[in-house]
């Protein structure tokens, strides 16, 4: 009777060390592994951090047509960079030496106001500027704009059109006044119907 006893309280512990032994796997199965959820949040952040911001300004048309070109060949996304009070004809007659452009890009120092400061640095790694060039430099709308954002940590570069000059330095100049310590990489002059290929090389070998 002992035995039989003794056998039967055996069997109830065997039963109850496999019953703990199929809860902790349960458990288990049902806490996903911290490293799963790490690997989740970078990806998620790689896919952010490759986001393209086409930031442009353009008085006639010509540059506005350029950056959306580029934007739909590289995927990226828009934001116009106006200025306070809009730019008329008259503004922009390179013959008189009082017209409003002509006495702003003669002086450094000039800052036109922005209409807004809603530009969304933040939230993209690269950030391509595109203007037109007047006397042979960025509208000093451009240098207003880089002026007015953190691009610490930024991929940056430029491209441009003109009615006669090259990009020249003004790319350069716009890297030395930029607010924070950005990644400048060199710009390019192109038409104003650039297409997706000559677009595309072009960055692709920028090495961002």
């Amino acid at each position: 009777m002992k035995k039989l006893w003794i056998a039967c309280l055996s069997m109830l512990m065997v039963l109850g060390l496999m019953g703990c032994g199929t809860d902790n796997g349960k458990a288990e199965e049902k806490t996903p592994p911290a490293k799963t959820v790490a690997q989740a949040a970078n990806t998620d952040a790689a896919a952010a951090g490759d986001k393209i911001l086409v930031a442009y300004f353009s008085a006639t048309g010509n540059t506005k047509q350029l950056a959306e070109n580029t934007a739909k060949a590289l995927g990226a996304d828009l934001y116009e960079i106006r200025p306070e009070s809009p730019y008329t004809a008259e503004d922009l007659n390179y013959n008189d030496e009082t017209t409003r452009a002509t006495v702003e890009q003669k002086n450094d120092g000039f800052r036109p106001s922005l209409a807004d400061k809603n530009a969304p640095i933040a939230s993209y790694k690269t950030i391509i500027l595109a203007y037109p060039i007047w006397w042979a430099q960025a509208p000093r709308i451009m240098d207003t704009f880089v002026e007015s954002y953190d691009f610490t940590g930024k991929n940056m570069t430029a491209i441009c059109t003109s009615g006669g000059s090259d990009i020249g330095s003004s790319a350069d100049y716009l890297a030395r006044i930029t607010k924070g310590k950005a990644n400048w990489k060199p710009g390019k002059l192109f038409s104003p119907q650039a297409g997706a290929d000559e677009i595309k090389a072009w960055y692709n070998g920028l090495g961002l």
